[in-house]
Order: C-alpha cells, then structure tokens, then sequence
C-alpha cells in the first residue's frame, strides 16, 4: 500500500505533559450504566490508505496492523519524530486483524485465516504461526493473559505463550449481550475498552465477569474529519496514551486520528 502519511512530530511529548439492547445487538443508547463521550484533544494525521484494525501504543512507538488481502501489514511508528521505523508486510491472501504486544512479542491476528502471526516486537518479522477455532477481531494483552475478540459478546482470555484459550466472559450490559466487539485496548484502569463494530460507539468492560462499565459515544470525532482522498469506512482503533487519561482513536481509511478523553 502506498500512499503513507505520518503522525505530527511531537505527539509523544504534547501527551505526555497532560498526565441496552436486545440480546445479540449492538450497546444501545440510553442504558443503564455510565454514559461518557469522547471529547477532542487534538487532531493529528492518518494514513487515509490504513484499513486500521489494530493499534497500540508501546514505550515510544505507535503500532499499527491493518487488514484486506494484499493490504495488510504492521507498522511501528516513532511517536516524538513521525518516522516510521519498521513496517512488515503480511503476504496474501491473509486478512490482519488486531494487534497488540506481550513482551518481547507482537501478536496479529487473522480474520478467517485461522492462525495469529507471532512478530518480534524490536524488528516486526515474523517469527511463526499459531493456529486457533473462529474469527479473529481485536486482541490486547492483560498481566498473565491475552484477550480476544470474534465480533460477538464472547471475550477469551488466552495463554500469553501459547495462545490455548483460559477463559471466557460474556459483555453484559443490563442484563442483554452486548455483540460486535472488535477491536480491544487493555487499559491502565484495569478495563478492556472495545468498539462495537459499525457504529461509533465504544464500551468499557470490566474483565473479570463482563460487565459493560460504561458506553462512549465517540461520534464526535467522525463529525470532526477532514475531507479525505476516498470515502472513511467505520470507527475502529483505540490506544491509550500511557499514563495519561487519553487515548488515541481513528477508523478505517481515515485520514485523521484524534487524542481525546472519555468525559461524562
């Protein structure tokens, strides 16, 4: 894919000195638990030809995995200059899915492909497959355990080494499934924040039995895009800044990201 635009230089710095539904549906409007939105920090760019599934900030490097046959790859960003400073192809016909880091590992998942990609984290190549059961979607990594996501409200908790599935919770909020979670963000609250795919909405759950803690409505920063070079596809990427109360979001082809913060 060609057609790359970096982050602004700085990102790192300027962040860092700020330290329902039916069952089977997407979170609704209006249901019991906490509501937040997303409020707009800063706008920054986006590779508007990233079909993004996955993003994570680690140490001073943005990492990024996308998706489509022929158009998937992993790309770590340096956060403070803009330069990108590795970048793996994933070869055809597999599809990337989400991304997140585990040590000295990347893990990127695969649609329908069954197999996640095991990446060396220093210089992204790739170190071997693993295979596993069902759909791949969002992936982040908890002390001891790695969480994915299948597009449904079941989230398994994996072993971090060998991917074996250890558990699983369903996202509950007032009592109905809440469905579509794809991409994940292990939070320094404790929380997993998800996007529920094709809206633009995002949850918070709480890991331990499910529970959807709150709902974010983050249609705020798809009304704030710049015109772009080709039609934005959904909502989909989340990375917290570390330390910080904000986080990173951007979608599918768009050519925007934006830092914000949850606020009530």
């Amino acid at each position: 894919m060609t057609g790359r635009r970096h982050l602004v230089p700085a990102l790192l710095a300027v962040a860092w000195m700020v330290t329902a539904c039916s069952p089977q549906s997407p979170v609704a409007a209006g249901a019991a638990g906490t509501n937040l939105r997303a409020e707009i920090v800063r706008t920054v760019d986006h590779d508007p030809n990233a079909f993004t599934q996955g993003l994570e900030i680690d140490g001073t490097e943005l990492l990024e995995g996308t998706g489509r046959p022929g158009e998937s790859w992993v790309q770590a960003t340096d956060l403070d200059s803009g330069t990108v400073r590795a970048r793996a192809e994933l070869p055809s016909p597999l599809f990337g899915e989400g991304i997140t880091v585990s040590g000295d590992t990347i893990w990127q998942l695969t649609w329908r492909d069954g197999v996640a990609v095991v990446r060396d984290r220093a210089t992204l190549a790739e170190q071997r497959r693993v295979p596993f059961d069902g759909e791949g979607w969002g992936i982040c990594a908890l002390p001891g355990a790695l969480v994915t996501s299948d597009g449904s409200p079941t989230l398994t908790f994996r072993d971090p080494v060998t991917f074996a599935p250890l558990r699983t919770v369903q996202a509950m909020q007032d009592g109905n499934l809440v469905s579509r979670l794809n991409e994940l963000e292990c939070a320094d609250d404790g929380a997993i924040y998800a996007n529920v795919w094709t809206t633009d909405a995002l949850v918070r759950i709480d890991p331990s039995d499910g529970r959807v803690t709150a709902e974010i409505d983050a249609s705020a920063v798809r009304d704030a895009l710049p015109p772009g070079p080709r039609d934005v596809d959904v909502l989909n990427g989340i990375a917290q800044i570390p330390g910080t109360d904000r986080f990173l979001v951007t979608g599918k082809y768009w050519p925007a990201m934006f830092e914000v913060r949850f606020v009530p």
